[in-house]
């Protein structure tokens, strides 16, 4: 096996406790990575047999197929249906076809992507809550029968153009402890989800379910639960008004090894199954669950270049190190410092200093991360290359398609 190269940035942030996991299990969660480990020596031999130009991003598939198995084993009572904006790469998706998902979509694109892989319609929830009604039609007519809605406007569009479809309602959430929330723009309360559910049926289509999404890596195990519970008062209410509903979707949510320690996917399952079993008893219906990130970014590793080191005064300290990637070209969930990635830099040993990270974009926002300073080595130098770990998901899919004339992120997949 060959040895990892360079050293990862030294200045690490306290590991994160909840209320269900102590310190040292985390820890022990973080050191028991064997699957990471094998899928970065082949990105490491890959990368090694290539001098491509930075910046790239290089997805190992049989991680992403282990993630997959894992979580079927982890959470057996939940049917996989993969977020496809997470990492849309077409060998991705036939990779996932081949190992039995399902996908969530977000738009005709990434139906006809996940339709051209090989998969088939039954397979597929159109799971946006704002759609174009001409591009529900075409979804309609191309076999797609599963729908979500968080809004009156929205469902009187499904009714007209997915006559008799499958339809689920999507709950608001707080999403508290998740480091990419995903609350306010998506989902209704509970009151407005029960008559929209109602409403449903009298317009001719299927009330089938409800959906909920507890924020992009979600950090507490309970979090599912506090969901759960309404989830199941509202199925109670919905049968005493004469509709069953059958589908429980709990979304994504399942969290990628960024710097901060997280429970290992098998205590997320234990959890979730958990709160299933407890608000539902022996009724449990049939349950989704969404993951991207969870699948996809432990598998990616981008390579990128260093393009300049600087200072702003003579007096300051921290260096300003400038990239070849930014937040335009792969790394918009360093929005806000909101995603922590794990940095290693190739070759260069020794002391180390803070930095401030940006992008080589003509525009004041491509800061990276500032307020949270990384330390890096003070030997490091320009044209010197740098890993950023954990990098599969939420990076090429949000890449730019050419701002300042910076080209989109190459995906490479091995």
């Amino acid at each position: 096996m060959e040895k990892p190269l360079g050293t990862l940035s030294t200045l690490e942030e306290p590991l994160r406790t909840d209320n269900t996991l102590d310190s040292q299990a985390l820890r022990k969660s973080v050191a028991r990575k064997p699957r990471q480990a094998s899928g970065l020596d082949r990105i490491s031999r890959f990368i090694a047999k290539r001098r491509l130009q930075t910046p790239f991003l290089v997805v190992d598939l049989e991680v992403v197929a282990d993630n997959y198995r894992t979580l079927l084993r982890a959470l057996p009572m939940a049917q996989v249906y993969y977020a496809v904006k997470a990492n849309p790469s077409p060998d991705i998706i036939r990779r996932l076809v081949g190992l039995g998902s399902s996908f969530d979509v977000a738009s005709p694109s990434e139906i006809e992507l996940v339709l051209n892989a090989g998969a088939e319609p039954e397979r597929i929830s159109f799971g946006n809550t704002i759609k174009k009604e001409a591009d529900i039609a075409r979804a309609f007519e191309q076999g797609v029968r599963l729908f979500a809605f968080d809004s009156e406007a929205e469902l009187l569009k499904l009714a007209r153009s997915a006559p008799g479809a499958q339809v689920f309602c999507r709950l608001l959430t707080s999403c508290e402890g998740a480091d990419w929330p995903l609350s306010r723009k998506f989902g209704c309360n509970a009151d407005m989800a029960h008559n929209l559910l109602l409403l449903a049926r009298e317009l001719g289509l299927q009330p089938y379910g409800i959906s909920f999404h507890v924020g992009s890596q979600q950090t507490m195990l309970d979090q599912w639960e506090v969901t759960l519970e309404k989830t199941a008062k509202l199925f109670k209410a919905l049968k005493k008004a004469g509709v069953t509903l059958e589908m429980v979707n709990i979304g994504g949510g399942l969290p990628a090894h960024y710097r901060d320690a997280v429970a290992p996917v098998e205590s997320y399952a234990s959890a979730i199954t958990g709160a299933v079993t407890k608000h539902f008893g022996k009724n449990v219906p049939h349950m989704i669950v969404e993951p991207g990130r969870s699948l996809v970014g432990d598998a990616g590793v981008i390579e990128a270049e260093v393009v300049l080191i600087s200072k702003k005064s003579y007096e300051e300290d921290v260096r300003w190190v400038y990239l070849d990637i930014g937040k335009f070209s792969g790394l918009a969930e360093t929005h806000d410092e909101a995603i922590k990635y794990r940095i290693e830099t190739r070759g260069r040993k020794g002391p180390t200093g803070n930095v401030i990270l940006a992008g080589p974009s003509c525009d004041s926002v491509d800061i990276l991360y500032e307020k949270f300073q990384y330390q890096l080595p003070l030997s490091l130098k320009i044209g010197d290359r740098l890993r950023i770990h954990a990098a599969g998901a939420y990076t090429a899919s949000y890449s730019s398609v050419g701002f300042n004339g910076f080209a989109p992120l190459p995906t490479y997949c091995i």
